[in-house]
C-alpha cells in the first residue's frame, strides 16, 4: 500500500495507472522575485502576471529555528487600549491568547488591534 497525494489535476488517474515520483520534496519559490505576487497553496503565481523567475526555492517542511535563534520581539503594538496597552504589552507579530467570557469582546479586541 502506498499513500499518495496529487498536486494538480489527478482526474485521469486510477487504479491500475502507472505514475512517476518527483524524487525531491515540496518546495516554493522565494526571494525577491516573490514579493507582491499572489500564489497559490503549490507556490505558483495566480496574478496573472506571468511565471516567478528565481532560482531560490525553500522546502515546505522544515524544521523551526530554535527560541534563542529567532529575533525578539522589538516594535510595540499599540492596541488602543489603555488598560491592554499598559498591563500586557504586545509586540508586532507576537502571538498573545485572548480569553474570557462570551460576549465579552474577545474577537473585537483583537480585529481592532
Amino acid at each position: 500500500s502506498v499513500g499518495v497525494i496529487v498536486f494538480g489535476f489527478g482526474n485521469n488517474i486510477k487504479e491500475g495507472t502507472s505514475v512517476k515520483r518527483t524524487k525531491s520534496l515540496m518546495k516554493v519559490p522565494v526571494g525577491d522575485a516573490v514579493v507582491g505576487r499572489v500564489l497559490n497553496a503549490l507556490g505558483e503565481p495566480i496574478d496573472g502576471k506571468g511565471e516567478i523567475e528565481t532560482n531560490e526555492f525553500s522546502l515546505i517542511e522544515q524544521k523551526a529555528p530554535g527560541i534563542m535563534d529567532r529575533k525578539s520581539v522589538h516594535e510595540p503594538l499599540q492596541t488602543g487600549i489603555k488598560a491592554i496597552d499598559a498591563l500586557v504589552p504586545i509586540g508586532r507579530g507576537q502571538r498573545e491568547l485572548i480569553i474570557g467570557d462570551k460576549q465579552t469582546g474577545k474577537t473585537t479586541v483583537a480585529i481592532d488591534a
